[in-house]
């Protein structure tokens, strides 16, 4: 039987490189993405790490910084992030037999096999060339016999120059080099506070780890981080997850731009919630019947009154058409308003999930928002998702005045007619 082989294939600083990537002139330019409402960093470019300014830090706390080193800043652009996402990971299922999306910028390639064909350095540096060719983003690439190790393997290709941003790690002697190099924070799941205890018995590096009795650290610690010693010894124990995990809950929040204070706003926000929660809960294929509210107002400005409050409410039965979510919602927002506050921050979350092929109807529910729901939402989400127009509730409002505060926002490059570059 053939020994298991991964592959990690990670972008590099993915969403400034999305950034840059329409943008030539910023090629060697500091670019930094700002979080909602434009006030952390989210995203830095190697010249903004080269500057030491760090992950989360907010943007008025390096203003100076920003000025004196010309840094770019771009407001989060999400639709573009998400479609060069899907460029790369449409590249990597047509090259590897099995992938896991493991998040926006990051696959799990299972390449078991693969070796008998090609060599594994060589696909590893076909698939990093391919990317860069037809999208633009470059990438890393760790390949190990363990997913553990793959994300290791991964952190030297982008660590280490030399390597060409590929590492095959396939070699146990290779291994415990690497691993003899990396502080334990560096594995994979070993947080910052489990590191630190770990530290405190001695064990600082990636292969004191690795050189742990398994047994031991079960008992003191968790199977986890057992499985976590196995996997940095070679002896795979996490599979690959081809499908995602179905979610337990979605949540919809964001902070308002600016202070709102009216209640006709502080709605219309509540619906845009409620109407992003039900389109993602239908992408699930679920049903939901739990519905949940929340208000807020600011939480550092001890100068002005203080109100947050969040209702819940169960549903008759599981649903995923927004209207029925929209009746239930406004329900609990006129019990949760309080006038004479100003409101930071509002969001809705749906839980108690349901397939929408099992579950166990109501025999004396009636559907409160008509027939042809189904169809109804199917429409309206094909229209949505076309990129040839808007259809949306009228209780959303038509030019909403608490939108995120968004100065630094780049072009639709790759889902907007209107935004394609031109050349002159």
């Amino acid at each position: 039987m053939s020994q298991k082989v991964f592959a990690l294939v990670d972008c590099n600083n993915f969403y400034a490189s999305c950034e840059k990537l329409f943008r030539p002139d910023l090629k060697y330019k500091p670019v930094a993405v700002l979080s909602n409402n434009d006030g952390c960093i989210v995203a830095r470019s190697k010249e903004v790490k080269a500057l030491g300014i760090k992950m989360g830090v907010p943007v008025h706390q390096v203003q100076e910084q920003i000025k004196q080193h010309q840094i770019v800043c771009f407001s989060s652009n999400y639709a573009l992030y998400a479609d060069m996402s899907q460029r790369v990971m449409s590249l990597l299922e047509a090259e590897a037999p099995e992938i896991e999306i493991y998040s926006i910028d990051e696959a799990f390639l299972k390449l078991t096999g693969v070796e008998a064909v090609e060599d594994l350095l060589a696909f590893g540096q076909r698939i990093k060339a391919k990317v860069d060719q037809c999208t633009g983003i470059t990438v890393g690439v760790g390949i190990a016999p363990t997913k553990t190790l793959a994300k290791l393997a991964n952190h030297a290709a982008k660590t280490y120059p030399a390597t060409g941003s590929v590492v095959n790690l396939m070699d146990p002697a290779r291994q415990r080099r690497l691993l003899a190099l990396l502080d334990v924070s560096e594995v994979w799941g070993v947080g910052r506070r489990l590191s630190k205890r770990l530290q405190e018995q001695g064990i600082h590096t990636a292969l004191d780890l690795a050189d742990t009795d398994p047994k031991l650290v079960r008992r003191e610690y968790s199977v986890v981080l057992e499985r976590t010693i196995r996997e940095l010894n070679g002896i795979s124990c996490l599979s690959l997850e081809s499908l995602p995990a179905t979610k337990k809950q979605i949540l919809c929040s964001r902070s308002f731009g600016s202070r709102i204070t009216e209640r006709a706003q502080l709605k219309e926000a509540i619906a845009k919630y409620v109407t992003r929660a039900a389109e993602k809960l239908r992408a699930e294929g679920c049903l939901a019947r739990v519905l949940q509210v929340f208000i807020r107002t600011g939480m550092f400005n001890a100068s002005e009154p203080q109100y947050r409050n969040a209702l819940t409410i169960e549903l008759t039965q599981p649903t995923d058409d927004t209207r029925a979510f929209l009746k239930a919602a406004f329900q609990l927002f006129d019990k949760l308003f309080r006038p004479g506050f100003r409101y930071a921050k509002a969001g809705v979350m749906l839980t108690d999930f349901y397939s929408s092929h099992a579950y166990q109807a109501d025999l004396f529910h009636t559907d409160a928002v008509g027939d042809h729901g189904a169809a109804l939402m199917a429409v309206m989400d094909n229209i949505n998702q076309s990129g040839h127009g808007q259809v949306f509730f009228a209780a959303q409002g038509l030019a909403p005045e608490w939108s995120m505060k968004r100065q630094f926002l780049s072009p639709a490059y790759t889902t907007q007619w209107s935004d394609l570059p031109s050349v002159r």
